[in-house]
């Protein structure tokens, strides 16, 4: 069994993206999960080690049981945050064909969503700790 981290993988170019980053860093008060952009050298070591050839239009999560993407990565990070977020793992009983189209709809949006959002602001020390290097 491993002892590695669980890792959340995602698009650093995406400002959606990065405030879901910063949405689970304030809601996962444990601080177990860590971060790498995919665009990142730490993200693209995460993604080859997990099998992944080509970085995946998804947000990723691998952790000890495997490398989980679309709404499977979504729910189980959602499934490690603190309550009430932490109930949506509730939907992994919905069939995946159904939650990974919701993904996708959400997915094929994204951009058009972080232009609403505006700019992030830089991380706070906390959560850059949180940033693999």
């Amino acid at each position: 069994m491993s002892t590695a981290p669980p890792v959340v993988v995602f698009d650093g170019d995406c400002l959606f993206c990065q405030r879901s980053v910063r949405f689970i860093h304030r809601h996962e008060r444990q601080g177990r999960l860590r971060f790498a952009a995919r665009e990142s050298t730490a993200g693209r070591r995460v993604l080859t080690a997990a099998g992944l050839d080509a970085p995946p239009n998804s947000m990723v999560l691998v952790d000890d049981e495997g490398v989980w993407l679309r709404s499977d990565g979504v729910l189980r990070i959602a499934a490690r945050l603190d309550a009430p977020w932490s109930v949506a793992r509730v939907f992994l009983a919905i069939p995946r064909p159904i939650r990974d189209g919701l993904y996708n709809i959400v997915a094929a949006i994204r951009y058009r969503l972080s232009a609403r959002l505006g700019p992030c602001p830089l991380p706070d020390a906390s959560l850059r700790a949180r940033f693999l290097e």
